[in-house]
Order: structure tokens, then C-alpha cells, then sequence
């Protein structure tokens, strides 16, 4: 595929893929004036569509950036898929629910719909992460040894994706529809388990390959691993953050853990496209610095704002806005060193 072709498609795909999100979300805005109590309403639902904004974006811009630079690099075009699949995944959702709200439209289409909705997850958390790690920076095998590892990974995606799909039941985001595709068979159960095991196996033996590169590539390979190694780091801590304001905020948790999945295509597309223009080196010195610095203020920050509010209330019997004045006072005083 000439560089030309290559770039008229990775951008049509970007655009498919906002096309379908801003799709679902007028549905969305459809059904919600439909009736008033949603399935997936609220402050929950909007933070849904901000999620997926935030996750949808990135990995589409930065996959048209590297397939429209390097057509013959897979990880390109793989990110396009991502923000495709993503796409794909929040209409057919939003069309489910818009369905169930008003009861416009042809039944089995929207039941299908639910249904695809239902098992698509498990494609945009295996396909990415699998390949990413087998095939970063080229796009390519370490070596024809490995494509075993390429079959495991799409043979157990299959048998996981087959073990949702096919599952008799009610459908986990829709209780209400029974899926109009299940199969009450103990064989679909123990597909899907052997899948997910197979597909397990293949992400950690993909993660081996990383490794096993890094041992025996250049100096620019070697850096650009380091970039992905580092838009990990970020993701990961993200992730914790975000799973421990779930017990304060659900919305504000799913935004946090979308924000800290940007670290995945963003550091990617810099380690294969531009990475030279930073020192990953310096970078990494750095937040391992001032991370653990920021992580430690913030507790300072809580810690004496409980114990300065308690002994307000001991001395007092009230609290007072004064104590979060004299923490913050507190904080910038320690901050400014």
C-alpha cells in the first residue's frame, strides 16, 4: 500500500470511529428524553461517553499519525482498529439502549446489538495488549520462533470472545434480554475458559518477547522500549488511582483510569514516531522523583487536615473551613522547597 493510500485510510478510519461515538451518544441523548430513568443514566452515563472520548481519541490520532508514516508498521494500524472497535462498541451499546427506552425498532437488531456490546470488551482489552507487546516498535515478530505466541493470542481472544458470546443467560449489561445467541451447552463454558487461559499464557509470553528484544536489539530500539515501558508505568498507576476513588466517586474513577490509559498510544507514537526529540532517560528520573514527592504531599495534605479538623472539633464541637485553609497553607510551604 502506497504511503498516499495509507494515509486517506488511517484517517477515514479516525473518522469512522468518531463518527460511530458521536452516533451512539445522540442515541443516547434520545433515549435519556425517551423516559427518565435509564439503564446506564445520570452522572455515570456521561462520564461513560467522557471515558470513551478520552480512550477513542488517542489511539485513533496516534494510529493514523504511525500508519500514515509507516504504513508498513502494524502497530498503526492496530491502533486504528482499537478506536474502531471502540466506536463500534458505544453505538451498538447506546442503540441497545435506546431501543429498550422506546421500543423504536426491529427487535432482533437491537437484541443483537446488546449482544455485541456485551462481548466486545474482551477484544479491546486482549487484541492491543497481546500484539502491542509482541510486535513494538516495528511492527514485526522478534523472530519466526515467535508466531506460536501470535496464534496462541488469537486462538484464546476466540475461545474468550466464544465463551461470552455464546453464553445462555441474560446478558451481563443488559439482565433484561436473554441472549438471543446463547448456547446451554457446558462446552461453550469450558471454550471460553480455555480460552481465557491460552490468552493469558500468550500475554505473559508476549511480555517475555519484550524483554527478550530488548536484550538483543540496538540503541534505538532499546529507547523506544524504554517509551513503552514508561507509558505502562503511567497506565498502571493510573489504573490504582482510579481503583481506589471507585469507593468515593464511580464517574470520577472511570475518567481517571481513561486519562491514565492515554499513556499507552501517546508514549507509543512518541517512541515510534518522534522519540528522539526527548530523553525518555531525564523524563524517567524525573517522575520517579517528584512522584513519589507529590504522592507523599497529597497525604500529608489529608493526613493533617483529619487530624487538625479532629482537634478543632475536640477544642470546638464544630468543624471549620479554617483547618483546610491551614492545610493548604501547609502543603505550599512544603511544596515550594
Amino acid at each position: 500500500m502506497g504511503t498516499r493510500a495509507a494515509t486517506w485510510m488511517a484517517w477515514s478510519l479516525m473518522a469512522l470511529s468518531v463518527a460511530l461515538l458521536v452516533g451512539g451518544f445522540a442515541l443516547s441523548l434520545a433515549a435519556s428524553s425517551t423516559v427518565s430513568d435509564r439503564p446506564f443514566g445520570g452522572e455515570t452515563g456521561d462520564s461513560s461517553v467522557v471515558a470513551n472520548l478520552l480512550t477513542l481519541l488517542p489511539f485513533s490520532v496516534v494510529g493514523a499519525i504511525i500508519a500514515s508514516r509507516h504504513p508498513r508498521n502494524t502497530i498503526g494500524w492496530l491502533f486504528c482498529s482499537v478506536g474502531v472497535t471502540i466506536g463500534l462498541n458505544s453505538f451498538a451499546g447506546d442503540y441497545a439502549e435506546f431501543w429498550l427506552a422506546s421500543g423504536f425498532g426491529m427487535s432482533g437488531l437491537g437484541e443483537t446489538a446488546a449482544w455485541f456490546s456485551s462481548w466486545l470488551w474482551i477484544v479491546l482489552a486482549l487484541l492491543p495488549t497481546s500484539l502491542l507487546l509482541l510486535l513494538f516498535p516495528d511492527g514485526r515478530l522478534p523472530s519466526p520462533r515467535w508466531r506460536p505466541v501470535a496464534r496462541g493470542a488469537a486462538l484464546g481472544i476466540a475461545g474468550s470472545v466464544v465463551g461470552y458470546a455464546l453464553r445462555a443467560g441474560p446478558l451481563e449489561d443488559f439482565p433484561q434480554i436473554a441472549n438471543p445467541y446463547g448456547v446451554d451447552s457446558p462446552i461453550v463454558g469450558m471454550v471460553g475458559v480455555a480460552g481465557s487461559i491460552v490468552a493469558a499464557g500468550s500475554l505473559v509470553a508476549s511480555a517475555v518477547s519484550l524483554i527478550v528484544r530488548l536484550r538483543s536489539v540496538r540503541s534505538e530500539q532499546r529507547q523506544q522500549i524504554k517509551w513503552l515501558a514508561y507509558g505502562g508505568a503511567v497506565v498502571v498507576c493510573g489504573v490504582c488511582v482510579g481503583g481506589l476513588t471507585i469507593l468515593w466517586s464511580v464517574p470520577v474513577s472511570i475518567v481517571i483510569m481513561s486519562v491514565s490509559l492515554l499513556g499507552l498510544p501517546v508514549f507509543t507514537g512518541i517512541a515510534i514516531v518522534r522519540y528522539r526529540l526527548y530523553d525518555i532517560d531525564l523524563l524517567i528520573n524525573r517522575t520517579l522523583v517528584y512522584g513519589p514527592l507529590t504522592a507523599t504531599l497529597v497525604a500529608l495534605y489529608f493526613g493533617a487536615e483529619v487530624l487538625l479538623q479532629r482537634t478543632f472539633v475536640t477544642l470546638t464541637g464544630q468543624q471549620s473551613t479554617l483547618v483546610v485553609v491551614a492545610s493548604t497553607l501547609l502543603i505550599a510551604a512544603l511544596f515550594n522547597p
